[in-house]
């Protein structure tokens, strides 16, 4: 396989052909343009030539126009027709139509294998970012994120989410002195937000089986690199959770993959569409971890690209670091416009042959201004470069194509079922439960002590059926009337009191150590899980 992925280039109103480098291609790159360029066009011939070289891709799909990548071209279509005089003009004498070893994903699981991550893996700096939480709704995050950590309770889904942040309103007391303010109404803000997230449909993503990225880095048995699309048709009705989902990949990649320093080939591509939903209101936290992801994760050798309409969406530290670029046409029609165009071709290597400024506001469909990174990763002189026609299908595949194509996938039946293991909702429902089964046998055990202090209580009240045996034999003893009713009376109290005794004893027995041991028993039981 070819060290070098051809660009395009040639024609008598052109520079040299311009080929990528695969050695340099894990620095990253550049493909910018107004729409309707040809920005989708130069990412289908760009996964087709690091499939060819052996390297999986990953991209997402915003328009679903490169499913075609799973299909050959035909020469007889009226959007193939012009290829084949393009290839020969551009002299690339390789051109053939072929079909490319692709995997379908979807995060909603209708148009391709379904991808989901823990809430664990995703970490609370992208949930809050994910969420739009503000700095003081990020401190309890962070909270709940070490609770669970503490305490052995894995998040695995938005409902242990949501549990473990019930649980913590109800004990914010106690967690404020140690955590520092945990204020119930920031709680309540974030099981708000994560409300309007499951509404979204997110529910899908957070679960199990998690996505393995060892999925992503297949070839197939023709040593070709798999293309991994992920559909975002439907996705992008949520840009925060399209850009988080992808940070997050990118940021496992970061984390899992080991140190190879510069290979000859990328391990893996990964193009980013519409990258201006990633920066679009990011805070400043987020764009320094994107950086520092897209400054290191060249080590692990994986190359990011960014498609988006105008270079100016991309911050200048991550533009900075961006070797391959392929410009397509940007339209001045602002002063705000010429601007930024006049910035874009400033960032280029000049070539004395023509003015960058003005290459850049005339090329046509097709045609962009590329530079690519030669040898000791010296950017290239910029050159007006024809784009190569793709192999593949232009525009999407059929929907009976897409159903063969994954129940043929060696992907399916994997993440097809979702699975529901024990964690923090299971842990925490189940505390409760035992909780209010043991303060039920309190209770239970509290009524039948009252119970048995009303039958004592009640026995006691029954002893006068002695005062009605004194005056029987008062009544006998006629003589003696006054002395047997003070005797009777006498009696008859300490009767009375014997009964009251024993009641009084049990009533302050209850409200006394016992009644303490009972309640002590109570309250062990409701909180002996925490």
């Amino acid at each position: 396989m070819s060290s070098d992925l051809f660009i395009g280039g040639g024609g008598p109103d052109y520079g040299t052909q311009q080929f990528l480098s695969l050695k340099y291609a894990n620095r990253h790159g550049l493909v910018a343009g107004a729409t309707g360029t040809g920005k989708t066009v130069t990412l289908q011939i760009l996964a087709e030539g690091f499939a060819n070289a052996g390297v999986p891709v990953f991209l997402s799909d915003v328009k679903g126009d490169l499913s075609g990548l799973a299909v050959a071209g035909d020469p007889t279509h009226k959007l193939h027709t012009p290829f084949t005089e393009r290839a020969e003009k551009i002299g690339f004498t390789d051109f053939k139509y072929e079909a490319f070893p692709v995997t379908f994903w979807d995060l909603f699981g209708e148009q391709g294998h379904p991808v989901r991550t823990t809430v664990s893996e995703m970490g609370p700096l992208l949930l809050g970012q994910l969420l739009g939480l503000t700095e003081a709704q990020e401190g309890i995050l962070n909270i709940a994120f070490r609770v669970a950590d503490e305490d052995g309770m894995a998040l695995l889904d938005l409902k242990d989410l949501q549990a473990l942040l019930v649980w913590i309103g109800e004990n914010a007391k106690d967690l404020s002195l140690r955590y520092g303010n945990v204020s119930t109404s920031s709680v309540g803000a974030i099981q708000r937000r994560l409300l309007v997230l499951e509404n979204q449909g997110a529910t899908k993503l957070f679960g199990e089986p998690a996505l393995a990225l060892s999925d992503l880095m297949r070839t197939d048995a023709d040593g070709r690199g798999m293309i991994n699309i992920l559909a975002s048709d439907q996705l992008m009705g949520a840009p925060k959770l399209y850009a988080t989902f992808l940070l997050w990949l990118l940021s496992e990649l970061f984390e899992e993959l080991p140190e190879v320093g510069d290979p000859d080939k990328p391990k893996l591509v990964f193009f980013f569409d519409e990258a201006h939903l990633l920066f679009d209101d990011a805070p400043k936290a987020l764009v320094d971890k994107v950086e520092q992801v897209a400054r290191l994760i060249r080590s692990k050798g994986v190359g990011v690209y960014f498609i988006t309409q105008n270079p100016a969406d991309v911050p200048e530290d991550i533009l900075g670091q961006l070797g391959n670029r392929v410009q397509h046409a940007l339209r001045a029609f602002t002063a705000k416009d010429q601007k930024e165009l006049r910035m874009a071709a400033q960032t280029y290597r000049e070539n004395p042959a023509f003015s960058t400024e003005e290459a850049i506001r005339e090329v046509g469909v097709g045609e962009a201004v590329t530079s690519m990174l030669q040898p000791k990763g010296v950017p290239g002189i910029v050159e007006r470069t024809l784009i190569r026609p793709p192999s593949s299908q232009l525009g999407p595949i059929t929907k009976a194509e897409r159903a063969t194509m994954m129940a043929a996938s060696d992907m399916a039946g994997k993440y097809d079922t979702p699975l529901d293991r024990e964690s923090a909702f299971e842990i925490l429902r189940g505390r409760a439960e035992k909780a209010a089964a043991e303060a039920e046998a309190a209770e239970a055990e509290i009524e039948k002590a009252e119970a048995a202090a009303k039958a004592a209580k009640t026995a006691a009240a029954q002893t006068p059926s002695l005062r009605e045996f004194k005056k029987a034999r008062r009544y006998a003893n006629k003589g003696t009337e006054t002395k047997s009713r003070r005797t009777s009376s006498s009696r008859t109290s300490v009767g009375d009191g014997i009964g009251g005794a024993i009641a009084n004893v049990v009533i302050k027995e209850l409200k006394g150590t016992t009644g303490r041991r009972i309640v002590r028993g109570i309250l062990g039981g409701l909180f002996k899980g925490r």
